[in-house]
């Protein structure tokens, strides 16, 4: 029983296009949104990186039912958990019932090292991120919060908060990671890609303490008029995510990422993207992945014409998946 989302790619588009894009979104029959936060595109190519707070709000205003979540880093770079926890629960005030869940993440150096305080590694982002997470619950929970570094909070509390903190789900795409975070968050949020791979990181969540927690997959399609087209707009607009090793996390320019692919082809993204032209394609690879057992479907479409994808899958591909026992919000 799975929600299908709409993936809000804020490194491909304009704050403007993608405020319709969620309206057409909302008309074709999708349940959710689910929105990227950059403060920079991985690639110079894909050109843009709104506000996605700020976006929000004007998102939610500008839709009747969708109901809409983010992916973010509380871990005191560009966002202090306070602001966070502030951001989030003004949102879940004024549209009760929309904002489910928000993901949170240890972060990307291309969007969090500009503020100048250096780039600490990984087992250091991920206590900021536990230690954020807790704080954010707390104060969505009514509670003053007071903690020391290497998040520090004094006396802080929030004023503005809804009937019921929102969920924080942590984001992870390793098992060693979904593991740790099965015994914390909320929920899980991590990415397609091996089937197996899927499994073994879903079921260390469960092993962690995650089990009956929801978990939500983003997987990355292409859909064109044939497959050419979309393979060469997929290698276009979504190469960089085929960096190798940490590279994602540790690239600090959107032209880093061009020469960090710059020898990736464009057959290699098959690894990486779903690709074809054929939409019932499509919806048997969906299929499978909400086999595992996934609460939220969040479908990025990483090239080529939004407005005819989001058409073309609410006239086809969002029926035959809940034909398939897959249900709406």
């Amino acid at each position: 029983m799975t929600r299908i989302s709409y993936h809000v790619s804020h490194e491909q588009h304009s704050p403007r296009d993608l405020l319709h894009y969620v309206q057409l979104a909302e008309g074709a029959g999708f349940d959710a949104a689910f929105s990227s936060d950059h403060l920079q595109p991985w690639g110079p190519a894909q050109g843009h990186s709104g506000f996605t707070w700020s976006w929000l709000g004007a998102a939610l205003q500008a839709t009747q039912r969708l109901h809409f979540s983010a992916i973010t880093v509380p871990g005191g770079w560009r966002y202090h958990p306070v602001v966070l926890a502030q951001a989030i629960s003004t949102l879940a005030v004024m549209y009760p019932g929309r904002v489910p869940w928000v993901a949170l993440g240890s972060g990307e150096a291309l969007n969090e090292a500009c503020i100048g305080s250096g780039w600490p590694a990984k087992p250091e982002r991920q206590q900021r991120l536990q230690k954020a997470a807790l704080a954010m619950r707390a104060l969505m929970a009514g509670e003053r919060v007071s903690q020391p570094a290497p998040v520090p909070l004094d006396h802080a509390r929030l004023w503005t908060r809804p009937d019921t903190p929102v969920p924080l789900v942590g984001a992870a795409t390793s098992v060693e990671t979904a593991r740790w975070m099965g015994g914390w968050a909320d929920g899980l949020l991590t990415v397609a890609s091996r089937f197996e791979d899927l499994q073994a990181i879903v079921q260390a969540f469960r092993d962690g303490g995650g089990e009956g927690k929801p978990v939500h997959l983003k997987v990355d399609v292409c859909w064109a008029a044939s497959d050419d087209e979309a393979l060469q707009a997929a290698h276009s607009q979504w190469r960089y995510n085929a960096a190798p090793g940490d590279a994602d996390e540790d690239a600090r320019e959107p032209e880093d990422f061009d020469r960090l692919t710059r020898h990736i082809t464009p057959d290699a993204m098959r690894e990486h993207v779903f690709v074809s032209h054929e939409l019932e394609a499509h919806v048997e690879h969906l299929r499978r992945w909400a086999s595992v057992g996934v609460d939220t479907l969040d479908i990025h479409q990483v090239a080529g014409d939004q407005a005819a994808f989001i058409r073309r899958f609410g006239e086809q591909v969002l029926p035959a998946l809940r034909l398939a026992s897959v249900r709406p919000a």
